[in-house]
């Protein structure tokens, strides 16, 4: 483990730098508090410091409060070293976000000890992290293919949406299923159907660009949210994925298997009314087109099929609700304004 020694005095510091070594910890010096402070500043600062309360430049109680008013860094253990052994100064460094205290002369074997006591929590932090990490992964992956799950493939696509709308940028959705899946099941098993499943989503996930984003939406269907593309650039990039999947069987345990992909893209032109729930029912209308026709094949929608799922949620005017038949009002503010299944075959 990397440990900061920050100290003014040359003598103490080469003490200390020689012991750290001999007990195993890689060692960076600091001869005053504006250095210490600049590499705890740096991406790969050490996360243990022992720091000299009186020093030139920041003192070891200003580097304290200094360290501990960051925020989004990761925890630095900081031991204090000072001649000072009142309880008034032993109080004050504590509070200013040291977490232990050692008195010069120091015996090197509490010294020892205490640097111990840094160690295991500064090792319990990045347990802590990592159990974190892993338990946000879970909860956002889907466990067999380890693509986006349904919930986060949704949000994705809910900001995407809305980021295109902002900056008037193309966008597509497409929709992805497995042709027969059912009966890859049936012929083969489960587990070979799992194992269809998983190699799907990798050969997939291969042929997407970084800034896009693939998820499992359900059963054997993806979900791909694919930015800065235009229908015609969509459909390409779908039968890029169709081509992807059928020109090389999968091979399983259970045998060599073919498998297909039927796809129904949909991408949003001039219109920035779309919410991603009509963009996703108009993909799937897609889909199912696809599955009709023949299946392992693309099938575009249409602006008309875009106009017509968003038409159908649009709030309906009443007929008696004619101008004329309005009463008088008085005008507005100029501050306030008014805003205004799928079941496919296998």
């Amino acid at each position: 483990m990397k440990v900061l020694i920050a100290d003014d005095n040359s003598i103490s510091r080469r003490t200390l730098e020689a012991l750290l070594v001999k007990w195993g910890y890689a060692v960076v010096v600091a001869a005053d508090g504006d250095e210490a402070w600049g590499i705890l500043q740096g991406n790969d600062a050490p996360k243990l410091a022992v720091i000299d309360w009186v020093m030139p430049g920041k003192n070891g109680i200003e580097l304290c409060r200094s360290v501990r008013q960051r925020k989004g860094r990761l925890y630095t253990y900081i031991l204090l070293l000072t001649g000072r052994d009142e309880k008034e100064d032993v109080v004050e460094g504590l509070e200013a976000g040291a977490d232990d205290y050692v008195t010069k002369p120091f015996d090197p074997y509490e010294l020892q000890a205490r640097l111990r006591v840094g160690r295991r929590i500064v090792e319990l932090q990045e347990q802590l992290i990592v159990a974190r990490e892993t338990l946000r992964d879970q909860a956002s992956k889907d466990p067999l293919t380890d693509l986006w799950n349904h919930r986060v493939i949704l949000g994705i696509l809910r900001k995407e949406v809305a980021r295109a709308s902002r900056t008037q940028s193309p966008f597509a959705v497409a929709m992805i299923d497995v042709d027969r899946f059912k009966a890859i099941n049936d012929t083969y098993g489960h587990l070979a159907g799992d194992a269809v499943l998983r190699e799907t989503a990798r050969r997939l996930r291969d042929a997407m660009r970084t800034y896009d984003a693939l998820g499992r939406y359900g059963g054997d269907e993806f979900l791909a949210v694919v930015p800065a593309c235009d229908a015609s650039a969509a459909a390409r990039f779908a039968e890029s994925f169709r081509t992807r999947i059928d020109r090389k069987a999968i091979e399983a345990p259970e045998g060599v298997i073919p498998v297909t992909l039927s796809l129904g893209v949909a991408a949003v032109g001039d219109r920035r009314d779309v919410c991603p729930d009509a963009l996703v029912r108009v993909a799937d209308a897609a889909l199912y087109r696809a599955k009709i026709g023949g299946r392992n094949r693309v099938e575009l929608a249409t602006p008309e099929d875009l106009e017509r799922e968003v038409s159908k949620h649009l709030p309906e005017k009443d007929a008696e609700d004619s101008e004329d038949s309005l009463p008088d009002l008085q005008p507005l503010p100029n501050h306030l304004f008014e805003d205004s299944i799928r079941r496919q075959p296998d």
